[in-house]
C-alpha cells in the first residue's frame, strides 16, 4: 500500500477548473503511463477483493466508466475474476438496467447489461475517485438489480470532504488515499 500511495502522490496531477470552474480534476494519466506506479495501485486495489489469507473472494470486478474501466480490468486479472463495465447511458448494445444519479458537478445515468453479473455472484466495485458517492451507489444498485452481491468498493482516491463514504452505505470502502 505504501508504494501505491507514493505513486499517487508523485504521479497524479491536479488540474484546476476542469471540467468546470471550481472543480479540481485529478489527472491519473501520468500514473497509468508509469509501469511501477500502475502495478502498485492495481495490486493495492486488488487487496479489497481478497481475504486475510490472500485468496480472491470475488467473482466479478465492476469498473465504472471511464477511468474505472482502466483500473478494474487489471484488478480482475489479478484476482482471477471477470471484468464487467458499467457504461454511460446509450452505450450498451443489449438490454440493460439503468440508474440515474447526481455527480459532483452534474447528473448522469449508468447502465449495466441484464446478464452482466449473475445472481449470487460476489462483486467488487472499482473506480478512480470516490467523490459524492453517486457513481458507486448507482453501480451498486445496478449490480443488485442483477441479483449479485456487492462486497466492497475500491478506489485510488477518496475526496473525504465530499462525504461519498456516507452515501455508499454499509459497503466496505478501500481507498489508497483520502484527500
Amino acid at each position: 500500500m505504501a508504494a501505491a500511495r507514493e505513486a499517487l502522490e508523485r504521479l497524479v496531477v491536479d488540474v484546476p477548473d476542469f471540467p468546470e470552474p471550481g472543480v479540481v480534476f485529478k489527472d491519473i494519466t501520468p500514473l497509468l503511463a508509469d509501469h511501477q506506479g500502475l502495478s502498485a495501485v492495481v495490486e493495492a486495489i486488488a487487496e479489497a477483493g481478497r481475504d486475510a489469507d490472500g485468496n480472491a473472494v470475488v467473482d466479478k470486478v465492476v469498473g465504472m466508466e471511464a477511468r474505472g474501466f482502466i483500473l478494474a480490468a487489471p484488478v480482475a486479472l489479478a484476482l482471477g475474476a471477470g471484468f464487467v463495465p458499467v457504461r454511460k447511458a446509450g452505450k450498451l448494445p443489449r438490454g440493460a438496467h439503468a440508474v440515474s444519479y447526481a455527480l459532483e458537478y452534474g447528473e448522469a445515468t449508468l447502465e449495466l447489461h441484464h446478464d452482466a453479473v449473475s445472481a449470487g455472484e460476489r462483486v467488487l466495485l472499482v473506480d478512480d475517485v470516490l467523490a459524492t458517492g453517486g457513481t458507486v451507489r448507482a453501480a451498486r444498485e445496478l449490480v443488485e438489480a442483477c441479483g449479485a452481491t456487492p462486497v466492497g468498493v475500491a478506489v485510488l482516491m477518496e475526496l473525504g470532504f465530499l462525504g461519498g463514504r456516507d452515501v455508499v452505505g454499509d459497503l466496505p470502502v478501500h481507498s489508497i488515499a483520502v484527500i
